[in-house]
């Protein structure tokens, strides 16, 4: 079943713009594709981020994971809300989502613009990143190797 998520409209714009912001300053010079995201940690502070190129493509970071890691290094370790602005209102890459998915609840709004702001589509995490692997499940796992080592010991 999915549920309708009501979007705080004056949280959505907030972010957005500091979205739109970051977006500006970019380090695009190999996809000239600007990305700018803006998350709001659980005691209010927004941190800002946006992708930064590297001529040696798999060095590039992207914006989501900018802005998250720029509230983690400040102590923070739970956000509530992530926006994103591309040109074209682009959705966040599977590393971002996970990434997301470490520090934020699955029913945390994402909200996702273009340029103008004037194309805005709002999702649950939960909706971009079905069943993400969380901490949670890595201890699940590591509990059920250990007892199965145990129980295979000669």
């Amino acid at each position: 079943m999915k549920r309708k998520i009501q979007p705080d409209k004056a949280l959505q714009r907030g972010l957005l713009e500091f979205a739109a912001q970051a977006r500006a300053l970019a380090y695009t010079p190999y996809s000239n594709y600007q990305v700018g995201a803006a998350v709001v940690a659980k005691s209010g502070k927004i941190y800002t981020g946006s992708n930064v190129e590297n001529a040696s493509y798999g060095l590039t970071v992207c914006a989501e994971r900018n802005a998250i890691f720029k509230g983690v290094t400040e102590g923070e370790r739970e956000f509530v809300a992530l926006a994103v602005v591309t040109a074209n209102g682009g959705s966040p890459c599977g590393a971002c989502r996970q990434v997301a998915f470490e520090f934020m609840r699955p029913d945390a709004p994402v909200y996702l613009a273009d340029a103008s702001l004037r194309r805005v589509r709002v999702f649950t995490l939960g909706e971009l990143l079905r069943d993400g692997f969380t901490p949670q499940k890595l201890r699940q796992g590591q509990k059920r190797a250990k007892a199965n080592r145990k129980t295979t010991k000669p």
